[in-house]
């Protein structure tokens, strides 16, 4: 069953307790997940969004329960992506002429995945809709992530749901901010930002200071993953104009693979040197290849240098450490520092590639990077604790 959220407005989604990866194999859910979706009872009835079509049976069941399905008047589908439009067909099977209320972008995307042409009715910023006493003003969102996203904002309950926005990937029957962990609740909301929206910050930006200027109440943030937002909701949104403008915090990560130890010897005499220059930094080290890469993404995020290492291997670098370029190219950040540095035997091109990367990615390169020949001596662990401290106090003073 659905449980209320507010007067006559249940959460009828579905947890996803055993959601372990999410985009594919792409982004890891340590905790779960779950697809929210959401029935305004009114003089009319409202349904936004629904749920992943594998779970398509239960949800439909579950809604029954809620109302009979011919008694709800309009379908709200915020996003078009898999996760919040799968139950679509399902739910259409029975009730096939009733309007569906997306944006333009969203008919074309809801077509392209069911290839059906339902009874579509296009919105766009400030449309409104009324459900009888209350209305539904919708916001388009677009490129937060996909191009026909959206926000639905309902009067009189002064709630809105924001669909991707917001959301964090949890699995918990206490579906509200001020009843789970504070500490668990914002490192999956911060890592959902720094996976997700990142290369969208300007737009964050834009959208919110577009919403806010509607200067309207906002009571309640009902996302459409994890946890809603009933008390004190604007607080994640303040976290998003933070994360928006070029986020960072007094940190360095440090990223590598390494094949007989020798990277990995240099990464952490590096951070024995970073640590002698500035003992105020937060340092953090990951083998990208024993790591989970979102959460690798996450310290990214947080960072304002990062250093990226790998051995050379066939005039390249370590497929690991190729793939986490791949993803912080795609990411777009801004405003950070970094620096490569990685062994070698014979060619030794790696350093040189995974530079170049760094600044076609957007980097500041503060060094041309740091390369030793082979197992590292003592001489080469002294050079890389200098070469350390060289680039945390060239970062302190950026």
């Amino acid at each position: 069953m659905g449980f209320t959220i507010a007067k006559n407005i249940s959460w009828i989604g579905k947890i996803d307790w055993e959601l372990r990866k999410f985009h594919g194999e792409e982004y890891s859910t340590h905790h779960g997940s779950s697809y929210n979706s959401y029935l305004v009872q009114d003089e009319k009835l409202a349904l936004i969004d629904t749920v992943w079509g594998k779970f398509s049976g239960e949800f439909v069941a579950r809604l029954q329960k809620e109302t009979p399905l011919e008694a709800i008047d309009y379908v709200i589908i915020n996003h078009a992506e898999s996760d919040h439009s799968g139950a679509l067909p399902e739910l259409m099977r029975h009730i096939p002429n009733t309007p569906i209320y997306c944006t333009a972008s969203g008919v074309n995307i809801i077509k392209g995945h069911y290839h059906q042409d339902w009874n579509f009715q296009v919105v766009k910023t400030g449309d409104t809709l009324s459900l009888g006493s209350k209305e539904l003003i919708f916001i388009e969102a677009k490129m937060l992530h996909w191009p026909d996203s959206m926000m639905s904002y309902l009067t009189g309950d002064n709630i809105l749901f924001s669909n991707d926005a917001f959301g964090q990937h949890i699995a918990s029957e206490l579906m509200y901010n001020d009843l789970v962990d504070q500490g668990e609740l914002f490192q999956e909301a911060i890592k959902y930002y720094a996976n997700i929206l990142t290369p969208f910050s300007a737009l964050v930006d834009k959208k919110i200071k577009e919403v806010l200027a509607l200067n309207v109440p906002v009571d309640m943030i009902c996302p459409s993953h994890g946890i809603m937002w009933r008390k004190d909701p604007l607080q994640i949104v303040t976290k998003y104009v933070q994360w928006a403008s070029n986020y960072a915090e007094n940190q360095i990560t440090v990223v590598y693979d390494s094949m007989w130890d020798g990277t990995r010897r240099m990464a952490e005499a590096i951070a024995q040197g970073i640590a002698k220059a500035d003992q105020t930094v937060t340092i953090k080290l990951f083998n990208i290849a024993r790591s989970d890469k979102n959460d690798v993404i996450t310290e990214i995020f947080r960072s304002k240098a990062i250093l990226i290492g790998s051995p050379t291997i066939n005039n390249g670098i370590l497929s690991s450490v190729a793939a986490i370029l791949e993803e912080i190219k795609g990411l777009k950040f801004k405003n950070k520092k970094a620096a490569a540095f990685g062994c070698y035997g014979w060619s030794g091109e790696a350093v040189k590639m995974i530079s170049q990367r760094l600044t076609e990615s957007g980097f500041e390169l503060l060094h041309e990077g740091i390369r030793e020949k082979w197992n590292p001596n003592n001489e080469s662990v002294d050079n890389c604790i200098r070469f350390g401290s060289d680039f945390a106090l060239n970062v302190k003073n950026a």
